[in-house]
C-alpha cells in the first residue's frame, strides 16, 4: 500500500472530481463545446462533466434525429439534458440517403457517424459559435473492433475525452451514479439499424417496425430488450432473468400481439438472451484473422 491506501500500481478510482480534472485538461482553451448526445449513459456523463467544468452556458447537446432513433430515446434524451441543465439542439441527419449506409455492411456505423459529424460541422458549429465537438466514446469501446464509428470521429476531429482519460464503461456507470443522473443504470440502447442483420438493407419501414415492437414490449414491463428484424420473423432478445416469464401466459400472448401489431408475422424468443455485437463481431473478427 502507498500512503493513500491504494495498492501499488493499482488505478485510482474515477470520482467526479478526478474526472472533472481530466476533462478540464482535455478541454482547455475551448470556449464553447458541442457534445454529440444520445441520452445514453456515456454521452450523458460527458455532457454533465463538461457542464460542470465549463459551465452549462458554454456547452450544447447535439442530438442526431433520423428514423434510426427510437421515439422513446429521443424523448428520454431531452429529459436527461434538462436534468443536467444543458440545452439540446436536434440535428436532422439523412444517413438513409446514403447507399453505403442502406447496404448495411459491417461499416454501417461509420456512415451513420460520418453523416452526423458532417451535419454538425456544416450546419451547427458556426451557428452556435462552437470551438470543438466531443462524443462519449469510453475506453472499453475504444478497443472494440466492431465500432467503426470511431473512424468517422477521427476523420472529423471529434474529441473523445472519456476514452482518452481511460474511463471505462463501469467507470462511466459509477460516475453517473455519483452525478445523480437518472440514466446511471440505463441499459445500452444502440440505434434501431443495429437490429437488422448485415447485408439486409436498412429501410424506414424496417426501422419503424422495430421501434413500434420495442416500444410495445417496454410497455409490457421489459426494460432491456432487442427486437431483431428477420423479414417476417421478429427475434426478441431479453435478459436471462426475463426469459421464463416471457413465455408464461398471459404475458406470452401479450408479447405475440404487441410484436405482430408492428407488422411481423412470427415472434420468437431467443434463448441466447441479449447478444451485443452478434451481427457485427463475427464479420469484423473474420477480417482480422
Amino acid at each position: 500500500m502507498n500512503s493513500s491506501g491504494t495498492a501499488a500500481g493499482a488505478a485510482l478510482p474515477w470520482t467526479v472530481s478526478r474526472a472533472e480534472a481530466a476533462l478540464a485538461g482535455a478541454l482547455a482553451g475551448i470556449e464553447r463545446l458541442g457534445v454529440a448526445f444520445s441520452g445514453g449513459v456515456d454521452s450523458s456523463v460527458l455532457l454533465a462533466l463538461a457542464a460542470r467544468v465549463m459551465g452549462p452556458g458554454r456547452v450544447l447537446g447535439l442530438l442526431g434525429v433520423s428514423p434510426s432513433l427510437a421515439a422513446d430515446e429521443q424523448a428520454a434524451a431531452h429529459t436527461v439534458a434538462a436534468e443536467i441543465g444543458v440545452p439540446v439542439v436536434e440535428v436532422a441527419t439523412f444517413e438513409g440517403d446514403d447507399a453505403d449506409y442502406r447496404a448495411n455492411g459491417p461499416d454501417r456505423c461509420f456512415h451513420c457517424k460520418d453523416e452526423l459529424f458532417r451535419r454538425i460541422g456544416d450546419e451547427i458549429v458556426s451557428q452556435h459559435g462552437l470551438d470543438a465537438i466531443a462524443y462519449g466514446e469510453n475506453a472499453d469501446d475504444a478497443v472494440r473492433v466492431d465500432r467503426p464509428g470511431a473512424q468517422a470521429a477521427t476523420a472529423h476531429s471529434v474529441l473523445r475525452p472519456l476514452a482518452d482519460a481511460g474511463i471505462t464503461k463501469s467507470d462511466v456507470r459509477s460516475l453517473a451514479t455519483e452525478l445523480g443522473l437518472s440514466v446511471s443504470q440505463k441499459p445500452a440502447a444502440p440505434c434501431l439499424a443495429s437490429r437488422i442483420p448485415h447485408f439486409s438493407p436498412v429501410t424506414p419501414e424496417k426501422l419503424r417496425q422495430v421501434d413500434q415492437a420495442e416500444s410495445a414490449l417496454r410497455g409490457l414491463g421489459f426494460a432491456e430488450l432487442r427486437v431483431r428484424h428477420h423479414g417476417e420473423v421478429a427475434r426478441v432478445e431479453l435478459p436471462d432473468h426475463d426469459l421464463v416469464r416471457a413465455v408464461v401466459e398471459p404475458l406470452r400472448s401479450d408479447i405475440v400481439g404487441a410484436v405482430r401489431s408492428a407488422g411481423f408475422r412470427f415472434v420468437t424468443i431467443d434463448l441466447g438472451g441479449i447478444q451485443s455485437g452478434a451481427f457485427t463481431l463475427p464479420l469484423v473478427l473474420a477480417d482480422h484473422d
